[in-house]
């Protein structure tokens, strides 16, 4: 057990979203939610300690230590030559993330308590606020790939019920269910990257990825090895993150409230697997084929979301797409291996966007008011597209653009659809194994399913 002031803080900052977590969530599970009186402040000064105690952190980190120090809470055997802690990695690029994570946590939280005010889903939005908050820290901080994972698994949870807040309407649900069959591709290649990582190196450090130059992932694992666990991670933060070709689920994920909008799709969520790609860094260096895919990737989803976002009808999904953007541009400097510029991108283009959505209400307020002053819309300069590129040109680019990319109805067919049919497939096969009465059909579905098959 650490017990040294930098892993006192650290503990403080991951802690206190843990507990505003466990609270808010355990007096829901009980029926007994808190009301607004006492939600808004416990989260507020939850998400203060933590931001406070991080960046106490950073200095502390600072002033004693030059590299990366590896922090272990509560050991326990496992059986085997394995044990089970709860490991956090810091440095100064890890704990400056987890600081701007809790501190843009902390303004949302802020801005929710007032913009859901009397919202009656208002409690579980703070629990589900924490869960998010709790899943980042876990993924800036991760020392193990059982954080690494746990902290992923909170931030896409947390993402999907958020978008299916206003579940009284089908949308929502609909388009939750849909961002969620992505994530368990995102997750797949996360677990799948983990596993290959433990079979390759015999360990579950992080260490191994998150090195300087020459760390040890250079010296324990192969070329083959590397470049492997690069392109499922690069999987991985596709799914995340919304590159190419899992862009179509980006503009659904907007049916959630705005606060959430912004925090999750503007500022911090979809820029985790750019974080998580930045730490990954001395992986990619050792695995050139990996980072040129990565390149590649970032590019091209710069440029698709780049014109997809000039023919949004609705703010939120140009400001997602813009969000994209900038994403796609960051994943590209990490490839390069820019990774200073690519870490300051991140960090404005973060507080930029929450700016945005968050202010995006006012803005078309006042924007409406100039329009009825003025008695017409202000006219609309043409940009560089509209005067170099030809006619016939623009129009078929429009019209891709306009369907964006076709990729929501690939991601329908590809992966929505299999993952429907398999999750009723085991439920029946479920239901059935176990003797729980079925409603009509059920049972006949089954066997309609298996013969299909």
């Amino acid at each position: 057990m650490m017990t040294s002031p930098l892993a006192g803080l650290v503990l403080a900052g991951i802690g206190a979203p843990l507990v505003l977590l466990v609270v808010l969530g355990g007096a829901s599970v009980l029926n007994r939610p808190l009301g607004e009186r006492w939600t808004g402040p416990l989260a507020a000064s939850m998400l203060t300690l933590s931001c406070a105690a991080l960046l106490a952190a950073l200095v502390v980190h600072g002033a004693t230590s030059a590299g990366a120090r590896l922090l272990s809470y509560g050991a326990r055997s496992g059986g085997g030559d394995g044990g089970i802690a709860l490991e956090l990695l810091v440095d100064p690029l890890s704990l400056a993330f987890a600081a701007l994570s809790a501190a843009i946590a902390g303004v949302v939280s802020a801005f929710s308590n007032r913009y859901l005010h009397r919202e009656p889903g208002y409690s579980r939005y703070f629990v589900l606020l924490a869960m998010f908050v709790t899943g980042m820290l876990f993924v800036a901080l991760a020392g193990n790939v059982e954080v690494l994972f746990i902290g992923w698994e909170f931030v896409g949870l947390s993402s999907a019920l958020l978008v299916a807040f206003f579940h009284e309407r089908p949308a929502p649900v609909s388009n939750a269910l849909r961002v969620f069959s992505v994530y368990r591709i995102s997750d797949a290649a996360m677990l799948s990257a983990a596993v290959l990582l433990r079979h390759a190196a015999g360990t579950d450090s992080l260490a191994l990825l998150f090195g300087g130059a020459g760390a040890a992932s250079a010296v324990a694992l192969t070329q083959g090895n590397a470049t492997l666990i690069a392109v499922l991670l690069i999987v991985a933060v596709a799914g995340k993150s919304a590159l190419l070709p899992f862009s179509g689920w980006l503009p659904r994920a907007m049916e959630g409230p705005t606060p959430s909008s912004a925090v999750y799709y503007g500022s911090l969520s979809i820029h985790a697997g750019c974080f998580l790609l930045l730490r990954s860094a001395p992986l990619l260096a050792h695995a050139p084929a990996a980072a040129l895919l990565a390149g590649a990737l970032g590019g091209a989803t710069a440029v698709f979301a780049g014109l997809t976002t000039r023919v949004q009808s609705d703010v939120k999904s140009s400001l997602a797409y813009a969000s994209l953007t900038q994403v796609g541009l960051i994943i590209a400097e990490i490839a390069c291996g820019w990774t200073t510029l690519a870490f300051v991108h991140m960090v404005g283009h973060a507080c930029f966007r929450l700016l945005q959505f968050l202010s995006a209400p006012n803005v078309l307020h006042d924007l409406h008011g100039m329009e009825d002053a003025i008695g017409d819309r202000p006219a609309r300069s043409g940009g560089l597209l509209e005067t170099l590129a030809p006619e016939s040109v623009r129009r078929r680019l429009f019209l891709a653009v306009l369907e964006r990319g076709f990729l929501d109805s690939i991601l329908e067919r590809a992966v929505v659809q299999p993952f429907e049919r398999t999750a009723r497939r085991l439920t029946s096969l479920d239901r059935w194994l176990c003797g729980a009465p079925m409603s009509a059909g059920q049972p006949m579905a089954f066997e309609a399913e298996s013969r299909d098959d």
